[in-house]
């Protein structure tokens, strides 16, 4: 570059000339220095030609102590209208020298092509002043370049009359000064079309592949990119299209999408036209503008258009006057930051006050003019995103005018203001709209003060503005109805400004590209953009995080019961949450997906040639359930075809009628009940169809209702999309389909684990992708103080996530503003071998460490810097990834970690770890972790995938052992359990399976301590609640009297009456569930009723503490042989115990959950009709997780989007129950005071004697006998026998 290529604001002197700021050149004073050393001055270069430049290097002045230690750089084609260089979202500030000879090059992010280069000082030596030599890398740059002047259109004609088109690469750039334009378009007869253009500023890409006349194919697609693209400065464009797929990439901002509709090709008549639309086009009724601007190098599938045009072999003839030559753009533009002002002169002791402007901003409010009046002051503002006009003359109230106009003024677009005011009148016009002029008639007298103070006012006055500020660009400026002269006041010899920008505007739109994501919806100021998240089912800076879990098994391991629930199975991935019912059994963990195909919904009118399509829609996307189906363990979706002459797969070799669609897209001819490839149903396979010549029931095709079902279990076909019936047409055929719900068992990805056995042990896996948003989260477990869980490295870069020490996790990460780290501290030792939950997240915004979901670390980002983060090394854990230890040999991790997901999808360990020497797939231990959600007793057992509640100890059932299993009794039921079952024979006991002997084999003969647990509800008084005898005459009883209060009855020996202990006055008959909890040890006895606090009672000093020879336990009423209490008999075993007991438990023993779940080798039996019901349960007493609080609530009016089922677990519905219980309760009242008149007429008198029945004989016991030979208490008792229940 020669001496005058060079230029700048001002020289020192002659020696500091811009012409000697060449790298490492020594010439005059061995460098460029300015005049005065601030912020308005700067150094430019002339390539002499657009050129492409990759690269800038700076060096201070030779031999001082001037330098610039941090710049920014401009770039224009014409040495005006420049452009500041963006990088990261953000005008970008380059850092400088340090000394005056060391060389600082930076490469461009993106390479900018320009004419004219101007590098801004920023900062510069505190020893000395501005000190500059630069070296610009590049290379030449030339293309065709034509002025469209919104008139013409450029038509380029196909070779043939009608296009098929499957592939498309349109490219250009463009630059304009106007917001609207059609750049591209095309179109077909057929309906087809493709067009680009410019709305607002922005750059819509619209293409239609194909609809079809009935709406069943909506072909539409339409995609927003970029905003501001009216600076009327060059930008790229690339619109790349296969079959469906297109990339769209605007300044190096490419989105990938698919075309709406089935088809794949772009059918197009005759044209495709640059510029505008030659005619009326089809995607939008109305006008549309032609472009008005400059486009180069544009190329259609290999055709340079531009160059076709410049040799005539494309028609122009729309075009008044066509040149291959840019025009200037006329406006000079002025950018404002929240310290700058310009002042203009305008006519002084003037009666009219006339100003006007444009100005574009994303502030909602900030100061556009102010003028201080001969007697007043005059402002204009920004308020709420309106303009608002305040006019005051003198004191008096009268003589103030306020007007107003427009609404959400700050959308970044060139808004145009007028104002206008003079004596008694005031006129406010917005973006030249009638319907925007606002007037004031006022009795206001005006006299100018000569100076408008444009952007800012900072000077302190009697009269002063609301608004000191403004934080935007203005251009087209008018004082007093003249355009301003701003290049005059660029050079001094106009007005004034501070702080200002000019002949540039350097507003960023930092909702483009939105770094909200999952449609969180963006919003800006000046200086940020924030994310409202409102809606999405996401949360954090940019909406990444998902607020709902994985999966249900998920929700089954945080304690939640079987619900309705919001899942989102890949997290920050791109699957949006989606609602199922999770079915927590003690076994499995189930999730249901509903479909809308109503059961048993008749098909007819089918036949082969014109089969019925049934068409299903489920409650989640394709998507959606492909990841249930690919994370689950096991699958299911039953199918039920009931047919009457109707044959459904024409078996055993015939071509079948009816078919199902399954999740590929692919037709299957098995039916349920079978396996895939294998044209059979059920039947078939078990060899038991009604006709055994056929494989399935109905292809019999018989006169008679048959039925063919089963399972569908084969996942990867799952689940049903469509069933084509094919033969219901003949006289006399009918069939009726149903097709039930998916049903999924399980969560592969949330078990996935790894052991990590040695210090150096790790897993590779490929390079960690998340350049501006991305996050990590994990379980893990271990017993050692410290370790790296994963590092990736780039060239300077890297991300790390470390246990630091036994009570802090730490994340820290490079993205080339310096490492950074957060780091999460427990109250609790981590290293305690039960699992924790990490999750780390890094977008533009902030980082984020979260620690078992309740402890949080929050970095913001800068303002200012980078945001991109590039690795290149392979991710280790144990994460180019390592997992599990550290690329540069720090301390690996020992322990075990387990679903793991980045970004969304799930890493295998267990497959890494397999092939990978010192790590293990899999990880024992959960219940260490999980241990405390098996409540009342139940014991957790390891699986290797999880866990299990085992709550066969306990009087509860359920996948956490909190179901309590309860019955309803009617006037006469008892419950029996033997206490002291028959030895079983050694020929027999290998019959018996020990786990069962153990859950019902009772505590030792004699008892010194007992506790025994249940509740109950009723209204009816008195009655027996637990009875539990002796072969001696000790007993226990619980018994309510006539009042309703409940007694404790003791008598184990040694007192002449049985210790009895009023437990309470109230009334307990109130049909109000009651809770009782008694324990006794030795002579002290403690009580609990309900949620009061317990009471302690002690026995007798005369007392026995040996419970004797327990024998058996009754609920409900008594049954017994040998010494019983005959108060206990007279007053309360008749008519016997009515209404509810729930969660029965003696010592070990729940008896009444073994009568409701009884097997043949437990010693229980009841007489009478027992219900199952819950009715005699006791409330909650710790409310559930408030709705406020809990992220999974669903309100109740929220409705299932199809055919909703709650699974309601087996038994009778308490409600039911109760009402049933109440009605029995009046029939069972009549019937048996009619019994009780007429056996007291007819009673025998005398003591009990004992009848046994004859297999007494051979019993150890008059009980077993009875027991043994009426276990249900079915047949009637010998008559001889006088009951002491009557």
């Amino acid at each position: 570059m020669h001496f005058f290529a060079f230029g700048s604001s001002s020289v020192f002197s002659s020696g500091y000339a811009p012409g000697y700021a060449k790298l490492n050149k020594r010439g005059g004073a061995g460098g460029w220095s300015p005049l005065d050393s601030d912020h308005y001055q700067w150094l430019q270069v002339n390539l002499g030609s657009r050129k492409q430049v990759t690269a800038v290097a700076t060096q201070g002045r030779y031999s001082s102590s001037d330098w610039t230690t941090r710049y920014r750089l401009l770039y224009s084609d014409t040495g005006r209208n420049w452009k500041p260089y963006h990088q990261d979202g953000n005008i970008w500030a380059f850092t400088g020298n340090s000394n005056t000879e060391s060389v600082v090059r930076h490469d461009l992010q993106h390479a900018v092509v320009a004419q004219y280069l101007r590098i801004i000082p920023l900062d510069w030596s505190e020893e000395g002043r501005i000190g500059l030599r630069i070296e610009i890398y590049g290379c030449s740059y030339w293309a065709d370049v034509m002025n469209f002047d919104g008139q013409g259109v450029i038509s380029y004609r196909f070779k043939m009359k009608k296009m098929k088109i499957l592939k498309d690469v349109i490219t250009l750039k463009f630059k304009t000064a106007e917001s609207e334009g059609v750049i591209v378009h095309g179109e077909g007869q057929q309906g087809d079309y493709i067009t680009l253009e410019l709305r607002r500023g922005r750059l819509v890409l619209q293409i239609n592949l194909g609809s079809n006349q009935h709406g069943s194919i909506l072909g539409h697609t339409l995609v927003t990119s970029g905003s501001l693209l009216d600076d009327h400065h060059w930008h790229t464009v690339v619109i790349e299209r296969y079959r469906r797929n297109v990339n769209f990439t605007l300044d190096q901002h490419t989105q990938h999408f698919r075309t709406n509709g089935e088809f794949d090709h772009l059918d197009l008549d005759y044209e495709l036209s640059f510029g505008g639309m030659p005619y009326s086009g089809k995607p939008v009724s109305g006008d549309r503008r032609n472009f008005k601007g400059c486009m180069e190098s544009i190329n259609y599938n290999g055709d340079n258009i531009t160059d076709l045009v410049r040799r005539k072999k494309l028609d122009t003839s729309g075009f008044r006057n066509l040149t291959f030559s840019c025009a200037d753009s006329h406006t000079f533009a002025v950018f404002f930051n929240a310290t700058s002002f310009l002042q203009l002169p305008g006519r002084r002791e003037h009666s009219t006050v006339s100003v006007g402007f444009q100005f574009r901003t994303w502030n909602p409010s900030g100061l556009l003019i102010f003028s201080s009046l001969a007697d007043g002051m005059l402002e204009i503002s920004l308020n709420a995103g309106k303009v608002a006009a305040h006019v005051s003359v003198g004191q008096h109230p009268t003589s103030r005018v306020d007007v107003a106009s427009g609404v959400g003024l700050n959308d970044g677009e060139w808004h145009d203001v007028h104002f206008l005011a003079k004596e008694n009148f005031v006129m406010l016009t917005i973006d030249g709209d009638e319907a925007s002029v606002v007037r004031a008639n006022t009795p206001i007298h005006i006299t100018t003060g000569g100076t408008y103070h444009f952007g800012g006012y900072f000077l302190r006055t009697q009269a002063s503005p609301s608004q000191r500020s403004f934080q935007g660009c203005m251009q087209l400026i008018q004082v007093d109805d003249q355009p301003a002269d701003l290049t005059a006041v660029e050079q001094g010899i106009l007005g004034a400004f501070e702080n200002v920008s000019l002949d540039m505007c350097a507003i960023v739109d930092r909702c483009m590209p939105n770094h909200c994501e999952h449609g969180g919806n963006c919003t800006q100021t000046w200086d940020q953009f924030s994310c409202s998240c409102d809606g999405t089912g996401y949360t954090g800076a940019t909406c990444h995080t998902s607020v709902y879990e994985q999966s249900c098994e998920a929700y089954k391991h945080l304690g939640r019961a079987s619900d309705v629930y919001w899942i989102d199975p890949d997290g920050s991935g791109p699957l949006d949450p989606f609602r199922v019912i999770c079915n927590m059994t003690e076994e499995n963990v189930w999730t249901t997906v509903m479909n809308n195909l109503p059961a048993q919904t008749p098909v007819t009118g089918s036949s082969r040639e014109r089969r019925t399509v049934l068409q299903l829609n489920y409650s989640a996307t394709t998507g959606q359930m492909t990841a249930v189906t690919g994370n689950a363990e096991y699958c299911e979706q039953r199918v039920a075809y009931a047919c009457r002459m109707s044959r459904l797969l024409n078996t055993p070799d015939g071509t079948p009628y009816t078919w199902w669609v399954g999740r590929g897209g692919e037709k299957h001819f098995y039916w349920g009940g079978s396996s895939h490839g294998i044209q059979k149903c059920a039947c078939g396979i078990e060899r038991n169809c009604t006709d055994p010549k056929y494989h399935c029931n109905c292809d019999a095709d018989q006169k008679q209702w048959r039925e063919d079902s089963g399972l569908l279990v084969y996942k990867d076909h799952l689940p049903v999309s469509q069933v084509a019936v094919g033969d219901t047409n003949r006289p006399g055929s009918e069939a009726k389909l149903t097709v039930g719900p998916l049903r999924c068992q399980g969560d592969r990805s949330y078990w996935n684990a790894a052991s990590f056995n040695t210090p150096s042990s790790y897993l590779h896996f490929s390079t960690f992708q998340g350049e501006t948003s991305a996050d990590i989260s994990f379980y893990f477990k271990t017993s050692a103080p410290y370790g790296v869980f994963l590092e990736n490295l780039g060239n300077t870069d890297f991300i790390r996530l470390e246990l630091k020490s036994p009570t802090m996790i730490s994340f820290s990460f490079d993205v080339g503003n310096g490492p950074e780290e957060l780091a999460v501290r427990s109250p609790a030792p981590l290293n305690d071998d039960q699992w924790h939950r990490v999750s780390a997240e890094r977008n533009v915004k902030e980082a984020v460490l979260k620690l078992d979901q309740q402890y949080r670390q929050v970095q913001p980002a800068p303002a200012q810097g980078h945001t991109r983060l590039e690795l290149y090394s392979q991710l280790y854990k144990g994460f180019g990834f390592l997992w599990g230890c550290a690329a540069g040999g720090q301390r690996g991790f020992l322990g075990c970690i387990r679903s793991l997901k980045m970004n969304g999808v799930t890493l295998d360990l267990e497959e890494r770890a397999a092939v990978t020497p010192g790590v293990k797939p899999g990880c024992s231990g959960h219940c260490t972790s999980f241990g405390m959600y098996c409540r009342n007793g139940g014991k957790c057992v390891e699986k290797y995938n999880g866990y299990a509640c085992d709550c066969s100890g306990t009087a509860y059932e359920g996948a956490f052992c909190t179901k309590d299993v309860g019955g309803f009794f009617e006037a006469g039921t008892l419950v029996k359990y033997s206490l002291t079952p028959e030895p079983v024979p050694v020929a027999a006991s290998h019959a018996v399976d020990r786990t069962e002997v153990s859950e019902w084999q009772g505590p030792d003969t004699n008892l010194t301590q007992e506790e025994l647990v249940f509740s109950f509800s009723t209204s009816s008084t008195p009655s027996i609640l637990v009875y539990v005898s002796s072969k001696t005459h000790d007993y226990m009883a619980i018994v309510l009297q006539l009042n309703g209060t409940l007694q404790l009855r003791y008598d184990l020996g040694g007192l002449s009456e049985p210790f009895a202990i009023d437990l309470d006055q109230r009334n307990l008959a109130n049909g109000q569930p009651h809770s009782v909890n008694i324990s006794r040890a030795d002579r002290d006895v403690r009580v609990q009723l309900d949620h009061y606090p317990p009471v302690s009672y002690t026995l007798p000093q005369a007392s026995d503490v040996q419970f004797n020879l327990v024998k058996a336990l009754f609920l409900g009423k008594v049954y017994e042989t040998g010494q019983i209490d005959p108060v206990l008999i007279q007053r309360y075993n008749t008519p016997g115990f009515v209404g509810c007991l729930s969660r029965v438990q003696f010592n070990s023993i729940a008896p009444l959950k073994a009568a409701l779940r009884s097997r043949v080798s437990a010693p229980v039996s009841h007489q009478g009709k027992l219900v199952e019901s819950n009715c005699g349960a006791s409330p909650l007493t710790i409310p559930p997780m408030s709705a406020a609080t809990d992220p999974w609530h669903l309100e109740g009016g929220a409705g299932f989007p199809f055919n909703e089922e709650r699974v309601i677990p087996d038994g009778v519905n308490r409600n039911s129950a109760i009402i049933g219980g109440i009605i029995a309760v009046v029939i069972f009242t009549i019937l048996c005071t009619l019994v009780f008149l007429i056996r007291y007429m007819f009673r025998h008198k005398g003591t009990y004697h004992t009848n046994e029945a004859k297999a007494g004989e051979s019993s150890d016991s008059p009980d077993t006998a009875i027991i043994g030979t009426e276990p249900n208490f079915t047949e009637t008792i010998d008559e001889s026998k006088k009951e002491w229940f009557i």
